[in-house]
């Protein structure tokens, strides 16, 4: 058995940038809760600059959500990331990325 996942729509317009760069914005962010873990944020890559990532080999495995891939932003290396095909309760994050402190996260 895994850990209890729940997904539920963040409320709220955020907006994802790296210093002065603005990365996208969205109102449609994916908050997700994992048992004894802080919630996490969920943005649609439709809603970011994909042009301004560019993939990096890194990845790494959770057993609850699958595989993740990872993302840099200019010198700013892995600060992103995304499961590709999650697993089970975290199907909601498919097309979604997330990041790390880096990344500034402020809603709008």
């Amino acid at each position: 058995m895994g850990l209890p996942i729940i997904t539920t729509p963040a409320i709220g317009r955020y907006r994802l940038s790296l210093g002065d760069l603005v990365l996208g914005e969205t109102s449609k962010a994916v908050l997700i809760e994992e048992g004894g873990h802080p919630s996490r944020m969920y943005f649609p890559r439709a809603d970011i600059n994909m042009a301004l990532l560019t993939r990096s080999t890194r990845k790494s495995k959770c057993p609850w959500k699958g595989e993740a891939s990872y993302f840099s932003v200019g010198d700013a290396l892995n600060v992103i990331w995304s499961y590709e095909r999650p697993k089970g309760a975290a199907a909601a994050i498919a097309g979604h990325l997330a990041v790390y402190p880096e990344i500034t996260v402020e809603e709008i």
